[in-house]
């Protein structure tokens, strides 16, 4: 969840780390610290809240010269955010940034306060820096200390830590989550994600995990069981074109409106005439697959739901979509001839990476689809298909699920046609669709702005019912869960069929009620689940390409005859809903509170 990033060198480090915490604050902005070690010293600095507050109060500090630097943006996994609880913790001579948790933090910390330490926060975190000065004094020698910190703690994690008495040295260590190591001249830098190196690094060591060293202006020591590791650099994007809100209000804001755009880059070289490729996928990687088990969390999760529908309909391929959460815990049953796809936006979340390891232990054959090459999923699986969504970093997910859906989209297709379970006609009329799907994914300002004027109608009520059938289940589920996320009001996704069987109790005229209604498919049985809640009362917004005079508000689509379409169009109308609701509210869209980009931890 965290950021960290980490410098060697001689520009003017305080810069060089906040700017690197700037490109990560969209992982967590509770707190945020930084130290920067030099001559021999250490100046520490933490601030509750948002990066701006930690810059304010680093303003008139301007360390110049030579120095070694870590700072960290925090996502709260134990202890509330406070300064206390901020990164970096210290101890006698360490000071400690990490990402992850801890998971025998407590034995430690319990043999540690015995031993003397004495502990001020609430984290975790903290733990590794009294371990380290435990073994100092142990053992006299930092780089043993370090090895012997790094083989007692357990759980996940990304570390930097600096040695008061060690000038212009930084230990990593790197396990379940993501620590990158970029250099340029005599220059190191680290990182949790490529962004902060992106236009200062050409490449990057992604540390694999158990990967553990020290690193200062002449050497990057890297080991892994005590072994030297010699981890060859891969290539960096080149810009960060994706990281600027280009006028937009939001970065949320301006992903919405990228979809089109991004969907036809995802499209781009995978569709042939009247056929579907992947150069990811060999002649005979699909040989033998019988059933797909699809696992992944959060949006993601939706994608997959969606999927199951689009699998079984067109490939006649039997498939199930799991969250990861659960699957990596329950003892699941994988057998021969099952693909195991997991879905994740940053390639780094924590269950679906877990569940894609456990995967691969019982010999199953493991797809990632992702958004971000070289990540630890897509390193992970036996092959990547990547969604070229480009850089999102509004927390609420958007482009990331459209281009999610656009590629399981496509397989499905592909492995239909593998199977001869698609007709040519159907195939033809399929890629047809694909091909119009930039479109209907085109953000209309007549219905933007329709959307902008509506929502002042829905603010305050005590909950939302987001419904639809088929596709539009995971879509309802998907549109709630935006709406969860930014605005802070209740809501959830239901089949609409199930209304009467429970949740149709809550149905008076505070429950607002988001019915999806396509055209293509299921719109009588959606128009009588819908007719329900109206003679119950429900405050009624109908999505939909024709007329439905008894909703109290219609939201206008495009009529088609494809369902996908239809889920299109009524994706980006959800989004956008949320996205006016939360500006209507006063809340900060693009950093809802309590959450953060990449969950790398349980």
């Amino acid at each position: 969840m965290c950021g960290i990033v980490g410098f060697i060198g001689n520009k003017e480090i305080k810069n060089v780390l906040l700017s690197g915490l700037k490109e990560l604050e969209y992982r967590g902005y509770d707190s945020a610290g930084l130290a920067v070690l030099q001559n021999g010293k250490i100046d520490i600095f933490k601030a509750v809240g948002k990066l701006k507050n930690l810059v304010d109060k680093t303003a008139n500090y301007a360390p110049t010269g030579f120095a070694a630097g870590i700072a960290h943006t925090r996502w709260a996994t134990h202890g509330k955010p406070t300064e206390i609880n901020a990164h970096p913790h210290q101890g006698d001579r360490a000071f400690v940034v990490h990402n992850g948790i801890i998971e025998n933090y407590m034995s430690l910390k319990e043999t540690l306060i015995k031993s003397g330490a004495k502990f001020v926060s609430q984290t975790d975190t903290e733990v590794i820096a009294h371990l380290y000065d435990h073994f100092l004094r142990d053992l006299g020698e930092p780089k043993a200390a370090f090895a012997r910190t790094i083989e007692a703690i357990e759980g996940a994690y990304a570390i930097l830590l600096l040695d008061e008495a060690m000038d212009g040295a930084i230990f990593f260590a790197k396990k379940h989550s993501p620590l990158e190591i970029g250099k340029v001249g005599g220059e190191i830098y680290f990182a949790s994600s490529d962004a902060p190196l992106v236009g200062i690094c050409d490449s990057a060591i992604y540390l694999e995990d158990d990967s553990w060293g020290w690193a200062n202006a002449s050497e990057i020591a890297i080991f892994k069981d005590k072994e030297p590791q010699n981890t060859p650099a891969k290539p960096l994007p080149a810009t960060q074109t994706g990281a600027q809100k280009e006028g937009f209000r939001f970065f949320m804001e301006k992903e919405i409106y990228e979809q089109s755009r991004v969907v036809g880059e995802t499209i781009m070289g995978r569709v042939a005439g009247d056929s579907v490729r992947f150069d990811e996928i060999g002649e005979g990687f699909l040989d033998g697959v019988s059933a797909l088990r699809l696992v992944a969390c959060g949006t993601s999760y939706h994608a997959a739901m969606t999927a199951c529908y689009l699998f079984e309909r067109l490939a006649k391929i039997e498939a199930r979509a799991e969250i990861a959460s659960e699957f990596r815990y329950r003892e699941a049953i994988l057998r021969e001839g099952e693909l195991f796809i997991v879905i994740s936006q940053s390639g780094e979340t924590a269950d679906t990476l877990e569940a894609l390891k456990l995967a691969k232990k019982a010999g199953v054959l493991t797809l990632a689809i992702c958004n971000v090459d070289n990540s630890s999923i897509v390193r992970e699986a036996h092959t990547a298909i990547l969604t070229r969504a480009g850089i999102e970093k509004g927390v609420a997910s958007t482009k990331a699920f459209a281009t999610q859906t656009m590629v399981l989209w496509l397989l499905a297709l592909l492995i239909g046609d593998r199977r001869g379970a698609i007709s040519a006609d159907l195939m033809s009329r399929e890629i047809m669709a694909i091909r119009k799907s930039a479109l209907a994914l085109q953000v209309r300002e007549e219905t933007h702005d329709l959307i902008r004027r509506m929502t002042k109608r829905y603010l305050y009520g005590h909950g939302f019912f987001y419904i639809g059938r088929d596709i539009f289940y995971p879509l309802a589920l998907e549109g709630a869960l935006k709406l969860k996320e930014i605005s802070y009001l209740h809501a959830e996704g239901y089949p609409a069929g199930e209304m009467k069987h429970g949740p149709i109790a809550l149905a008076d005229a505070e429950l607002f009620t988001i019915a999806l209604m396509p055209r293509a498919i299921l719109r009588e049985k959606t128009r009588s689940n819908v007719e329900e809640l109206i003679a119950r009362d429900s405050t009624l917004l109908a999505i939909s390409g024709e007329e439905f005079p008894l909703a109290d508000d219609l939201l206008p689509i495009a009529a088609s005859d494809h369902p996908m379409l239809e889920f299109y169009e009524m994706m980006v109308a959800i989004q956008l809903l949320a996205l006016e609701i939360a500006v209507r509210l006063g809340n900060d869209v693009d950093m809802p509170r309590n959450l953060a980009k990449s969950v790398t931890v349980e």
